[in-house]
């Protein structure tokens, strides 16, 4: 499923991501879906933020600005919407209120998809909505390996703002209930200041894996995501990229920006460095459009999406080489 010509886009002036073609959401998530390998899913939620809101606004922002990307990936030497079959999917429909609700919505919506043989590309919203998304993905593939990008350790508990679910208690949430296998664990990009000396302790007892920007400069963010993905074998994974893993100075537009974080380069090299892995969903979160400045985080956001959906046409390709050869699509 290729991109529509920039002239049709400009014509009727829609923006949906990646001037991808777009599912039918009025008439059930499933529907539309049939030999579709990915669909990116906006969720404009920003009720689990426990500082600056606005992440709500990222799934339009994120559209409009995707347009601009072109199809081909000249590092990886692959064509990803002619490779990936991918579609736009909507928004999952949310009330600006009731935690609660928001969760079972983004589980049912993710677990649409998944049903349907699709991967889900969640577009947030903020960090809060990769747990229903975790809980859907789980059900089907069993405990999975979580690549989380991200300035923090999200393994807060409910003694910090007195909730058990917000965008900072994600991790410890998923490694609770199970979504997050044991030892499949990768945290990289942390960097924000802790409340104790123990708070990384949680991680590390699930057999979690720490890389502090520091180390990812040292070792280079390409070669130590190599290092990564050849340890993930065929495991199935998701990447969680939280915005503010980036440096305010080339991502301003997040609600929790930290200082030192990671270039734009690096994060993008990261991902790149990914190729090979059993990609099975991913989020981008946190991204908060009334922060931004120029558009410069929407602009790197929508490449990063785009990144990620190279990975799984990397994936598709792969896979396709193995058992039936060169794959056709419509």
């Amino acid at each position: 499923m290729t991109q529509e010509p920039a002239h049709v886009y400009l014509r009727h002036g829609l923006a949906p991501f990646f001037r991808l073609r777009r599912a039918d959401l009025e008439a059930g998530l499933s529907a539309g879906l049939a030999a579709v390998d990915a669909a990116l899913l906006g969720v404009p939620w920003d009720g689990g933020v426990t500082y600056r809101p606005g992440a709500r606004f990222a799934p339009y922002e994120l559209r409009r600005v995707s347009a601009l990307l072109q199809s081909y990936h000249p590092g990886h030497a692959i064509d990803v919407f002619a490779r990936l079959r991918t579609v736009d999917a909507g928004n999952v429909p949310l009330a600006p209120f009731g935690p609660a609700a928001a969760r079972e919505a983004v589980e049912a919506s993710v677990a649409a998809l998944v049903d349907a043989g699709t991967r889900p590309f969640l577009v947030g919203g903020d960090h809060s909505i990769t747990l229903p998304a975790l809980r859907a993905l789980a059900r089907r593939h069993g405990p999975l390996a979580m690549i989380h990008i991200d300035a923090h350790l999200d393994t807060s508990t409910a003694a910090t703002w007195g909730e058990a679910i917000h965008h900072g208690t994600v991790i410890r949430n998923a490694c609770d209930e199970g979504q997050i296998a044991r030892h499949q664990l990768y945290q990289l990009g942390v960097r924000a200041t802790w409340a104790t000396s123990s708070d990384g302790d949680y991680a590390c007892e699930h057999g979690g894996r720490r890389y502090g920007v520091d180390r990812i400069t040292d070792t280079g963010a390409a070669t130590l995501a190599q290092q990564i993905a050849r340890g993930l074998g065929d495991h199935p994974v998701y990447v969680s990229l939280d915005v503010d893993a980036i440096d305010p100075a080339f991502a301003p537009g997040t609600g929790t920006p930290v200082p030192g974080g990671l270039s734009s380069r690096e994060a993008l090299a990261l991902l790149r460095g990914l190729a090979g892995i059993n990609l099975v969903g991913m989020d981008l979160v946190e991204v908060c459009p009334a922060l931004d400045h120029a558009d410069i985080t929407l602009h790197l956001g929508a490449a990063l999406l785009y990144e990620g959906l190279a990975l799984a046409a990397i994936a598709v390709r792969d896979r396709s080489l193995v058992t039936s050869g060169p794959v056709t699509h419509t």
